[in-house]
């Protein structure tokens, strides 16, 4: 097996739905034809199978901040059980502002459907992730174990469109300095190199034991010097791969990593073992 991928979207209709309006604003943005990126589950199947990768899937709920239909976790775990050979597991979402809602939504995610963590898209959904509000979500997680992933930096949604309603703010690492302060027993995933931020991002990364930083959405050949120093150097065992397909396919991605020259272990750490060990996956227990 080639990578853990611990940041994989849906490209089927219903997987597409949180993002119809900015779908082709963000296709024009990384060059590839949005139509063609559409396929069935067997074949979005397909394409992981065959690119030797176990992928982890995301679920989408920003319904409060945009109206937009979401993506049930149930359909998640509904692929991630059909196509075990593609598919590792599932991150639930949760809209943050359905209060109550959203802790039941959570506690049915990860004890009755099985899921692996907890995904929120700050910018998307329209908070802050150190607002006091949204406490007893990160108590709950916390109390059952299970991981919280924040999308950081900037982001293709809404990108160049004059009417997104996407405010970059949200998406800044800081804040998520003070939820690893206080809640020491969560484990926190940041999503993507956090650009403009990436400086504070590695802060954070050196000082909270228990934040990591999983690297999708951009090219390696893009991540600033001071990044890829801390991948081949003292934070190593902090970063985890991750694709954000359908924004980037799988074999120009692997070989963008491959031409940075990281070192043999250190890439073994990034695609597989950091994965296994901050998710406490075990591999040689999935389906061949």
């Amino acid at each position: 097996m080639k990578a853990i991928d611990v940041h994989c979207h849906i490209p089927t209709n219903i997987g597409m739905k949180p993002f119809e309006p900015y779908n082709k604003a963000m296709a024009d943005y990384y060059k590839y034809d949005y139509e063609k990126m559409i396929l069935t589950e067997e074949e979005f199947a397909t394409v992981v199978e065959a690119a030797d990768v176990k992928s982890i899937l995301m679920a989408v709920d920003a319904e409060t901040a945009t109206g937009l239909e979401r993506i049930p976790n149930d359909y998640v775990m509904d692929l991630v059980r059909k196509f075990p050979k593609s598919f590792i597991g599932g991150f639930a979402s949760v809209d943050p502002w359905k209060g109550r809602a959203a802790l039941q939504k959570i506690e049915r995610a990860v004890k009755d459907l099985g899921m692996m963590g907890v995904k929120f898209h700050p910018p998307l959904q329209q908070f802050y992730t150190n607002d006091r509000r949204f406490y007893p979500i990160y108590e709950l997680c916390s109390h059952l174990g299970v991981p919280v992933q924040f999308h950081t930096g900037t982001t293709g949604v809404g990108i160049k469109m004059r009417d997104s309603g996407i405010h970059l703010k949200y998406g800044q690492p800081l804040h998520l300095d003070d939820v690893a302060a206080d809640f020491p027993d969560l484990t926190i995933i940041a999503s993507h190199p956090s650009w403009p931020w990436q400086d504070e991002m590695l802060m954070i990364l050196l000082h909270k034991e228990n934040v990591f930083n999983e690297l999708s959405g951009w090219s390696p050949k893009h991540f600033p010097p001071a990044l890829k120093k801390e991948i081949n150097g003292r934070l190593q065992d902090k970063f985890l791969f991750g694709s954000d397909y359908p924004a980037f396919q799988f074999g120009p991605l692997f070989e963008a990593w491959e031409a940075e020259g990281f070192k043999p272990e250190v890439m073994e750490k990034v695609f597989i073992k950091n994965a296994e060990n901050i998710l406490e996956i075990r591999i040689n227990d999935q389906p061949e």
